[in-house]
């Protein structure tokens, strides 16, 4: 039986030598979801702008929510520009995660009749979202420099952000698609998961509107940090805390290592319940 490294340095040497078939599975997972469609990839502009507009209506006009920064409320045209710079940041997590359980499941084919790197599964799954939230993260600059005038220098800090970010991600991926395959039940309550995660994350809300007993419960949520300090560097041209940022990082780098090591010690069972 094949042995499988489940160290991260394993990890990257099996990046480095597949890299080529991630880039191509990348580009085919990105594309090939708007195969057939009439609009084609602009559907990855049209989405994101729909559900802004549906979100921004909902409380905005409804709700009559109002964002405030350092004492000054923002108008409704800021409000949406603040709602979609923190939607950016969950989506990114929420389009790989919600996939996740079934990656494997879904790339049978993959796992009995030929030798794959299934390992790089999560990763085309994840550029492939990044390829979907850079298209929107443009949309968010051209629509703040609209709306507000001008882009802050910071945003350029973001990949700083979406980095560690993206450690996580993978490294709950990687559970996830492990799991999933022996627990089939993961990939029907992963949905619910995420929608109580996105209402429990300040995507829709700011920390400091809430009383200072439910602000630190809001910290331990893992998508804090980047929703809110993406915010920051995206609209308000604030830096991020250098110190929190270490912690945040190293501990997303070691969830990865861990995520990664289950997937390489469970994924010998893969073919004997696929």
């Amino acid at each position: 039986m094949q042995s499988h490294s489940a160290t991260p340095t394993g990890l990257v040497i099996s990046l480095i030598r597949n890299r080529r078939l991630l880039i191509d599975l990348a580009k085919r997972d990105a594309i090939g979801r708007y195969k057939g469609s009439v609009l084609g990839i602009f559907w990855s502009l049209l989405t994101p702008l729909l559900m802004l507009s549906v979100y921004t209506f909902v409380f905005s006009a409804v709700f009559k929510s109002r964002w405030q920064n350092s004492g000054v409320e923002a108008s409704k045209a800021e409000f949406a520009v603040v709602l979609f710079a923190g939607m950016i940041v969950f989506n990114l997590f929420s389009e790989c995660v919600s996939r996740a359980p079934s990656l494997i499941l879904s790339n049978a084919n993959f796992v009995k009749k030929i030798i794959f790197p299934l390992e790089i599964l999560p990763c085309v799954t994840l550029l492939s979202a990044l390829f979907h939230s850079s298209v929107s993260l443009v949309i968010l600059l051209v629509a703040e420099w609209i709306v507000r005038g001008s882009v802050p220098w910071t945003a350029i800090l973001i990949p700083f952000i979406v980095a560690p970010l993206c450690l996580f991600i993978l490294g709950a991926c990687w559970f996830l698609a492990a799991t999933g395959v022996f627990l089939r039940d993961i990939g029907q309550t992963i949905g619910i998961l995420i929608t109580a995660l996105m209402f429990l994350s300040p995507v829709f809300f700011s920390i400091t509107s809430l009383p200072p007993r439910f602000q630190q419960l809001v910290y331990l949520n893992p998508m804090t940090f980047p929703i809110e300090q993406g915010r920051n560097l995206l609209i308000w041209g604030q830096m991020f805390d250098w110190r929190h940022w270490a912690i945040y990082t190293v501990s997303c780098a070691l969830f990865a290592c861990i995520g990664f090591a289950w997937f390489q010690k469970t994924r010998r069972g893969f073919a004997d319940v696929v």
